[in-house]
């Protein structure tokens, strides 16, 4: 279980959104922070792999060529 505080601007926002889908607001908040962590996750693991030292690049036309298979 999680407890936030919202600005009332943002409160406000997820309140017309619920009442104009019919939603629980829960449902907002929940796929928002889903849609949040998994970027976050995707950030961060290219960022690994940007500063591993043995990781292999191709050229771009290298990249081209395999996706046009």
């Amino acid at each position: 279980m999680l407890s936030i505080r919202l600005d009332s601007k943002t409160q406000e926002r997820i309140d017309n959104l619920s009442k104009a889908t019919k939603r629980p607001k829960s449902f907002f908040v929940k796929e928002a922070l889903a849609n949040y962590l998994d970027d976050l996750e995707d950030y961060y693991e290219a960022m690994k792999r940007k500063n591993s030292s043995d990781r292999e690049l191709i050229s771009f036309e290298e990249l081209k060529e395999a996706l046009s298979v």
